[in-house]
This record gives structure tokens, C-alpha cells and sequence, in this order.
């Protein structure tokens, strides 16, 4: 099934066509309020624009472009609204402050209870098609491999990943998933899907090498520099003098931090049969 969908312009995009959708997105931006993590002891950038945020752009542009209320729902009730995916700067963030996992374990359900408050405040506006991810398993990206860099063996699953790090991320994943089961009792007339970008991702990750991707490099980041995952904090990737890989499509992680495009690639082919459903409802 070919998707087709359009890329979407950000809605801070000045003079931008949102004939087809809107981009809500902000690099780096939480799930959870700024001053909710503040009050944790865990520092967010100054222009990070959480979840909230997003969606007062989104009912700012609603009002906007909608005639009447009853339009606005129309035009909700023909779209497609992905919410995510979000939550892992949430946990980058306090990670970067000297947080625990156990630290971050205890507001994960706040995290989750946001994400479930914003859908239903959509749903209430009038979707009725929606996507929620889930977060994928962080203990195997470069930027968190790095800082730890133990050589116990206990501390790391069968694909060389943190496994504390990514058993908190199952733990976020299978409370957010409840929490949509709950949803879909709530307004059964809604399709809530759950995308899990945490088995898609360890799919591709498994099958690498059946996949094109190069067997000795899928937990280091193509464009880097040094070190067991070629990620260094210090010197990331646009840095002068690190280097980007000659070929990108064999890699899966793109600076550490963020995938490649050939993995996103491959993840998209994974997730894109959820959207099925829809066709079944509608």
C-alpha cells in the first residue's frame, strides 16, 4: 500500500500552503511542560515548545482557516493526524541532567497521561483518524551508548544495547498503548492506531544485513567522529573536521542521535500497513 502523503510545511512557515496538513513539530521540543521538569531539577532549552504549545498552533490554525465550527470538524473527520512521535527528549533531557533511570521511571506516567489528554482533546475537535507513536529503544542510539561506554556485558542486551535504558522505554511504550486501549473505549467511533517504532526499529536492526545495512556499523553513527559508536558530545556531526560516512544507506544511525533516511525508509515500510485499518473503517 503506497501512502502518498504529501510533506507537510511547518506551521511557523511564513507564507506556507497548508492545503494538505500542517507540521506542528519542533526539534528538540518535550512532551511534558517546561516548568513541570524544572520543578524535577532538569533543564530544557529555552525556546523548547512542549506538547501544549503544539497544540494551541494547531487550534490557532484551525480557527484560522475554518469558516464555522461545524467545517472545522469536517475537515478533521477527513484527516489524518499523527500525535508524535514525542517523549524521548523528555528523557534526553534528564538524562543530561544526572537523572536516574529510577528518576525518570516515576514521571513517566505524567509523560504518558499528557500525550493520552492531547489525542482526546483532538478527538473532541473532531478526529477521527490517529496515529500515535511509540518511542523507539534509545539504548540503541549512539548518543546514549557513548556515555556510557561500560565494558560489563551485564549491562547490555543481545544487540549491544542498554538494556536499563531500553527497559524504561518498553515501560513508556505499554503504558501508553493501555492508556490508547482506554481511549478506544472511550470514543469508539475514533481509530486510534499505536505505532511501534520500538519492534519496527528492532526489526530492521535484527535483519541489518538482509537489509543492505553494513553488519559492523549499526550502532555507529555515520556522521561523526571517534570512539567505539563514532559519536563524540564534544564534536557532533557538522562540527569541522567530522567527516560523514561515504555510504549512508548502510548505516541506520545518521549522527547519533537521529536515523538515516534509509532507515526511516525501511521503518516506513514496516508501519505503513497500520494505515490499512483505516481503509477497512472508512
Amino acid at each position: 500500500m503506497a501512502l502518498q502523503l504529501p510533506l507537510l510545511n511547518p506551521y511557523l512557515e511564513r507564507n506556507a500552503s497548508f492545503d494538505h496538513g500542517a507540521n506542528f513539530a519542533v526539534a528538540g521540543c518535550t512532551t511534558l511542560d517546561s516548568s513541570f521538569l524544572a520543578a524535577r531539577g532538569i533543564q530544557t532549552p529555552i525556546i523548547n515548545t512542549p506538547l501544549s504549545v503544539q497544540l494551541n498552533w494547531f487550534k490557532t490554525l484551525l480557527n484560522a482557516t475554518c469558516s464555522s465550527h461545524a467545517e472545522c470538524v469536517r475537515r478533521l473527520n477527513r484527516a489524518l493526524v499523527f500525535v508524535g512521535g514525542i517523549g524521548d527528549n523528555d528523557v534526553s533531557y534528564a538524562l543530561a541532567n544526572g537523572k536516574s533511570i529510577q528518576e525518570i521511571h516515576s514521571y513517566i506516567p505524567d509523560l504518558v497521561r499528557v500525550i493520552i489528554n492531547g489525542v482526546r482533546e483532538l478527538i473532541r475537535l473532531g478526529a477521527i483518524r490517529i496515529v500515535v507513536p511509540g518511542n523507539f529503544p534509545l539504548g540503541c542510539f549512539p548518543i546514549y551508548l557513548s556515555k556510557s561506554n561500560s565494558t560489563d556485558p551485564r549491562l547490555y542486551d543481545d544487540l549491544g544495547c542498554l538494556r536499563s535504558l531500553n527497559e524504561l522505554i518498553v515501560f513508556q511504550n505499554n503504558l501508553l498503548q493501555k492508556a490508547i486501549g482506554s481511549l478506544r473505549q472511550e470514543f469508539p467511533h475514533v481509530v486510534v492506531v499505536y505505532a511501534d517504532y520500538y519492534s519496527s526499529f528492532q526489526s530492521i536492526l535484527r535483519r541489518a544485513p538482509f537489509l543492505g545495512f553494513d553488519k559492523q556499523s549499526l550502532l555507529r553513527a555515520c556522521c561523526g567522529i571517534g570512539g567505539t559508536y563514532n559519536y563524540d558530545a564534544n564534536r557532533t556531526c557538522g562540527s569541522q573536521d567530522v567527516h560523514v560516512c561515504p555510504n549512508p544507506k548502510q548505516y541506520i544511525h545518521w549522527d547519533g542521535i537521529h536515523l538515516t533516511q534509509e532507515a526511516h525508509h525501511r521503518i516506513s515500510d514496516i508501519l505503513k500497513n497500520i494505515l490499512f485499518e483505516f481503509q477497512c473503517v472508512f
